[in-house]
């Protein structure tokens, strides 16, 4: 599955009269055991990370905070056949990431869902979500659940525009404070 749009990009050197040169958008399986795959999951521990130290604790994590998360939460439930890792690239360059995995016959659940922070607002997120939703769909889901902070507004609010609500708490943790589902309807998408 390869998912590909045109999204608008901007270049310093563009000339302002001219309409923004369509930057290319896709999202595809990825290995995530790949160093490519390494360096977008750190990037996306060390941001949810920060912004819980910081909330929590009144710093930012250290490289070995994030070295030791990474080695103690290792995404290695994202490949097939019960999960896969999805690469959004803006551009050619890594832009996010999403990891599926199936937790039931009916019940597929999101995993590592992140957007570079300079690459929000371009609709990387929308496209995770829907190969998320594709791919869970090919397997014979139903829905799709996932958990998550309340400081991550970002992505509560992504969620909810594209039809995430509310769900029964499925799973418990120190991080997981939000439980939300969406049921795949079979002509979505």
């Amino acid at each position: 599955m390869t998912t590909t749009r045109p999204t608008t990009g901007t270049h310093a050197d563009t000339d302002p009269s001219r309409p923004p040169t369509p930057t290319p958008l896709t999202v595809t399986p990825h290995p995530v055991a790949s160093p490519e795959a390494a360096l977008v999951l750190r990037a996306y521990l060390t941001d949810v990370a920060d912004r819980w130290y910081l909330l929590h604790h009144g710093r930012t994590t250290t490289p070995e905070e994030v070295e030791r998360h990474l080695a103690e939460d290792p995404s290695d439930d994202l490949v097939p056949p019960g999960g896969v890792f999805l690469l959004a690239r803006l551009g050619g360059e890594p832009a996010g990431c999403a990891g599926l995995r199936r937790l039931d016959a009916r019940t597929a659940e999101l995993k590592r869902m992140f957007v570079h922070p300079e690459r929000r607002g371009r609709g990387v997120g929308a496209a995770l979500l829907a190969a998320v939703e594709e791919t869970a769909r090919g397997w014979g889901a139903e829905r799709v659940v996932l958990e998550t902070r309340r400081d991550l507004m970002e992505a509560r609010a992504l969620y909810a525009r594209h039809g995430y609500t509310a769900v029964e708490p499925y799973v418990h943790g120190p991080y997981t404070e939000v439980w939300l589902g969406k049921a795949l309807d079979r002509a979505d998408g």
